[in-house]
């Protein structure tokens, strides 16, 4: 469990670690660049560098916050990777159900799998669920997301990596935009995150704008033609 810098979250947790690259979002990963940094530094956690890891004893730490948090589930893997048993992650949704006092949200680029799963897995209200989705050539990831059964879902739109112009936003809550950052980040067009935004205004999802990115994105900032969109969706209860 960790602080986090994540404009959107405000901490996360890691009852797994490691991953792969499935498309084109991946190139430039951050979770495994970390993860090479904190292998190097000898953290045991990280003792297999970025190979899937499974963490049973991180489990029990959400049963300690003592308030309310908004936590973002494997920073640092994807829950939903084929390496990462059914039955364990039954077990995270276990901790999950059990602290609704506390939101969760999950990422992943496993979409398939999400779907494959999902009615065996207990959805309660404070399980956000969302897919990234970099550009048009992975739009089906919304479609699998949408047929799932959690409460609330939410699209990652970063690396913001091509347009996304007819994005279906039926049944989704929230978007998230974010041009790439690092070393070496591929650009974002200003148009097409204005055209998300539009799209998201219509459809009547929130919309939150995370940064610009580039090679310094604290210069580079997170203002949208003059305005700072951090929009969040409203938990359904239902």
């Amino acid at each position: 469990m960790a602080q986090s810098s994540i404009e959107w979250t405000e901490m996360t947790w890691n009852p797994t670690t490691g991953c792969d690259k499935v498309s084109a979002g991946c190139k430039y990963c951050y979770a495994e660049v970390m993860a090479r940094r904190l292998h190097a530094m000898g953290i045991e956690k990280y003792k297999n560098g970025f190979k899937i890891a499974i963490h049973e004893d991180a489990l029990n730490i959400p049963y300690g916050w003592k308030s309310p948090k908004i936590v973002f589930v494997n920073s640092m893997s994807d829950l939903f990777h084929k390496k990462v048993p059914l039955d364990f992650i039954k077990k995270v949704f276990k901790v999950m159900n059990e602290n609704p006092q506390h939101v969760f949200q999950i990422l992943t680029k496993r979409s398939e799998r999400l779907l494959e799963l999902h009615e065996k897995l207990k959805w309660t209200h404070n399980i956000w669920m969302g897919v990234s989705v970099e550009d048009n050539r992975v739009t089906d990831r919304v479609d699998h997301l949408r047929q799932t059964n959690a409460k609330t879902k939410f699209l990652s739109c970063e690396p913001l990596i091509g347009p996304l112009s007819d994005l279906n936003l039926e049944n989704i809550h929230w978007v998230i935009v974010g041009g790439e950052s690092g070393r070496t980040p591929r650009p974002m067009d200003a148009d097409w995150v204005l055209d998300i935004q539009d799209q998201c205004e219509k459809a009547n999802v929130a919309f939150f704008f995370k940064q610009w990115g580039g090679t310094n994105k604290k210069k580079a900032g997170r203002l949208l033609e003059g305005k700072t969109y951090s929009e969040m969706p409203e938990t359904i209860y239902s």
